[in-house]
């Protein structure tokens, strides 16, 4: 019987919603299993195929496409309460009745329904090639004794870059000089077209990290590259996880108002909801900027207009906004003040080559008798267990 590895209880420094891993070694054993496994357009049916070249030598594993044009419109209260999705419950549906043997699905952004698990009599293990499987319905998933593994940390790498990315980018006026050349077509005409343009430097700056977990940990590391000083908030924490030479813990009105750049990496969650607003970008330094590669609900969108808009506060770059069919054009967008990316923090090669391999070694570790280092839900392992 397998056996689960506890789970830290941190509901602020791990980014949405990650489970955590501990490392062990693998003792590849054959043992052989029926799997589905789903791609899309983000991680491709050939980069699953990659990861699970090791498990389809001993396994019976079906690759197959999520058909994207398929749209759900929520009925059932599973298909309400799972979200980020891609297609439609209706195609895994279909694939489970049509092999009532197969013991494992494997998804990144297809909707895993409680009427999807139905379909599947003999599934034993559901496998989310992302940090946070918030297209599976956990709740279910643990009714029915299926524990859920994902792929923490996946994208940690490539939102750390994007983090500093936006800092720089604001800093610096890259934007703005960009769009001039582009505009006038004229550049390197005069030694001093720069004067323009003017920014400032990271090195000497202090960074507030609001959450300290996979992301924030890896935003402080290049922050110091830079010579940055880095406060932290992190209630979830205990100090000594976090302070090192250059890091200092803080509690939120400190970080906020001593910052010169304030960037989110915390969970989303209820008690988060809106953790920036009026109040919040009132105690900021009228020369801070803003940073947002979290989540979109962490932010009052208005209070954060109303503060660019203004120049109470000097920048802010978002890799995330809200999204109101009502008005599709987000204000923030309108703004020169402001750098508003297309939710781009965790697309990177590397970033889809990790989370196949990341479920992929779970699901080797699970043939072969070893403890589960990924779930999201070891509830549904420990109900097995009595």
């Amino acid at each position: 019987m397998n056996r689960v590895s506890s789970l830290e209880k941190s509901s602020q420094s791990r980014e949405d919603g990650e489970c955590v891993e501990e490392e062990d070694s693998v003792e590849w054993k054959e043992n052989k299993m029926k799997m589905l496994v789903v791609g899309d357009s983000f991680v491709l049916v050939d980069d699953f195929k990659k990861a699970f070249s090791t498990i389809t030598k001993t396994n019976s594993v079906r690759f197959i496409e999520m058909n994207e044009q398929e749209k759900l419109v929520p009925s059932t209260p599973s298909e309400k309460s799972i979200r980020e999705y891609l297609g439609s419950p209706k195609q895994l549906i279909e694939e489970l009745k049509a092999d009532q043997e197969m013991e494992c699905i494997v998804v990144h952004g297809a909707p895993v329904t409680e009427e999807v698990m139905d379909a599947g009599p003999k599934l034993k293990l559901i496998g989310c090639a992302r940090g946070g499987p918030v297209n599976i319905d956990i709740q279910a998933a643990t009714r029915k004794d299926l524990p859920v593994v994902c792929s923490p940390g996946k994208n940690s790498d490539a939102v750390a870059d994007l983090t500093i990315a936006l800092m720089i980018m604001l800093s610096r006026n890259l934007v703005r000089a960009i769009d001039h050349v582009k505009r006038t077509k004229i550049v390197g005409a005069d030694n001093f077209e720069g004067n323009q343009f003017f920014g400032h430097e990271l090195g000497g700056k202090t960074l507030g990290l609001v959450g300290y977990g996979r992301v924030g940990s890896k935003v402080a590391k290049r922050a110091l590259a830079f010579g940055m000083n880095v406060l932290v908030y992190d209630p979830f924490l205990d100090k000594s996880m976090i302070e090192s030479p250059g890091i200092s813990v803080s509690d939120l009105d400190s970080l906020i108002s001593n910052s010169d750049y304030i960037s989110l990496h915390a969970r989303e969650s209820k008690e988060n909801e809106n953790l920036f607003s009026e109040k919040q970008f009132k105690k900021m330094k009228q020369s801070a900027y803003f940073i947002n590669t979290a989540r979109a609900s962490m932010v009052d969108e208005k209070a954060l207009y109303d503060a660019l808009k203004t120049k109470k506060i000097a920048g802010a770059g978002m890799d995330i906004v809200r999204y109101d069919s009502n008005r599709p054009v987000n204000p923030l967008v309108e703004l020169d003040n402001a750098i508003v990316m297309p939710h781009i923090g965790g697309a990177t090669f590397e970033t889809t080559t990790k989370g196949a391999d990341i479920v992929a070694k779970q699901l080797e570790r699970y043939l072969s008798g070893l403890d589960l280092q990924t779930v999201i839900n070891p509830e549904a392992m420990l109900k097995k267990k009595k």
